[in-house]
């Protein structure tokens, strides 16, 4: 007769203290849990609703201007200080750790139309409505100095934008035309112009330094080089873009903020179609500005909220939007890609968080293990109906869900017409247009 023992070795279960692990022992063969997938989808549907329970994305909000914030900027040298310009002509420095203003500047007669930091962060250039250039320190006065500009330039046209190189001692205006300035004249080194219209908007690329990109009021994104001091290209959509922000981690791509409601990334190499047209704003976009991972971009609209998009997707991941909040005119991404903050015309500067649901602070290392496992869980079961219904929802204003719906039902009535026109025509008469070529209307070499 055979007799089968069990035999364990008290080392493989047995814990040394009592404050030691249990050791649970666990076979990964699949054919042995047959009941795996079900207990992971559980997981993941609860992991999906704890993330929506604990999203909230507001953190703090800045107040002290005391007319619309207008621009906003970022110390490259230092993520807790934040600079933003008023329609007053105010410019205000924050500090974020604190949460308070630590410096105000009274720096132009009526609107700060930009403001930016040199790259070494030691100072930073303002622009405004009475025609002059200011650059000022970013260390205030020593006690007894009054607040004095390092330099002022005065221009002969209102300054619309600001923006400076990465790496020199130089910085551009648009206005009139887009001028380029050495920081140590008063006389613009080169002045590009193509079309007659004002410019809204300049912008330095952060790879290609000296690759520049506008955008103006006569529908076009112009792309400049400056070695050459010449336009490259430029492409004309069907309506006004206010601002285009490149990308930090791909220097042929950006995002354009339109007019129509929509933003439009582009590669640089083949202007005549988008890369992808983002689609959820229900009004104007004026600002725009990307994620130093190059994977998002967070924008400003008109219709009172701000939306984070993932560069790949037509659709916004993220809506933020508080009561008190009106018309939202300029917005930034913090350098760590954790915080968002954007200024509104309200008076105050809002700190949200990138990702609605992180938890603040310091984590331990079993929660941080616990927070990627429910990642993965999600990722895994993502596409599942219920799921993706849950993740997906979000409460909006009254005013934004009704204008939804109704570009819904005008979307639905373009397409419907538009296949009737085909249906009704000569084959091959009428050709089907993509969303991606609808919207721009030539580019020039």
């Amino acid at each position: 007769m055979k007799v089968k023992m069990l035999s364990r070795n008290p080392d493989h279960y047995v814990r040394e203290t009592k404050l030691d692990l249990q050791r649970v022992p666990r076979n990964y063969d699949p054919t042995l849990h047959p009941f795996e997938v079900p207990r992971e989808y559980i997981r993941a549907l609860n992991a999906t609703k704890l993330e929506r329970v604990f999203a909230k994305p507001f953190l703090a909000s800045l107040d002290g201007h005391r007319d619309g914030v207008n621009c906003l900027a970022k110390n490259p040298k230092s993520l807790a200080t934040v600079l933003s310009g008023a329609c007053d002509g105010e410019v205000k420095i924050w500090n974020l750790t604190k949460r308070k203003c630590i410096r105000t500047i009274q720096a132009h007669e009526g609107f700060v139309r930009g403001i930016c930091t040199r790259f070494c962060g030691t100072s930073f250039f303002t622009v405004g409505d009475d025609k002059t250039v200011k650059q000022w320190k970013m260390d205030g006065p020593s006690c007894g100095e009054e607040e004095e500009p390092l330099h002022t330039i005065l221009g002969k046209t209102v300054y619309t934008g600001i923006d400076h190189h990465w790496r020199e001692a130089v910085f551009a205006t648009c206005g009139q035309q887009v001028d380029i300035w050495d920081e140590q004249r008063t006389s613009p080194i080169c002045s590009m112009t193509w079309g007659f219209d004002s410019i809204s908007s300049v912008k330095f690329n952060p790879i290609e330094t000296f690759l520049l990109g506008s955008c103006a009021s006569d529908r076009n994104i112009v792309l400049y080089d400056m070695r050459q001091a010449t336009p490259l290209k430029k492409v004309i959509l069907d309506m006004r873009t206010n601002t285009i922000c490149w990308n930090p981690m791909e220097a042929f791509i950006f995002t354009a903020a339109n007019e129509d409601y929509n933003l439009y990334t582009f590669d640089m190499r083949a202007l005549d179609t988008p890369v992808m047209v983002h689609m959820d704003h229900v009004s104007a976009v004026l600002d725009v500005d990307y994620s130093p991972t190059g994977r998002e971009f967070v924008s400003a609209s008109f219709d009172k909220s701000i939306r984070i998009f993932p560069v790949d997707k037509s659709r916004s991941r993220e809506v933020y939007h508080t009561k008190r909040m009106q018309h939202v005119i300029c917005v930034k991404w913090t350098a760590d890609s954790k915080y968002i903050m954007c200024g509104s015309d309200e008076m105050n500067i809002r700190l949200w968080k990138a990702n609605a649901s992180e938890k603040l602070g310091v984590l331990t290392s079993r929660e941080r293990a616990a927070t990627d496992y429910n990642q993965k869980l999600k990722e895994k079961f993502q596409h599942h109906p219920h799921i993706k219904r849950i993740s997906r929802h979000r409460h909006l204003p009254k005013s934004i869900y009704s204008q939804i719906q109704e570009q819904r039902i005008m979307k639905e009535a373009r397409r419907r017409k538009e296949l009737n026109r085909i249906k009704h025509s000569k084959p091959g008469s009428v050709q089907m247009v993509s969303e991606k070529k609808k919207h721009v209307v030539a580019v020039v070499k």
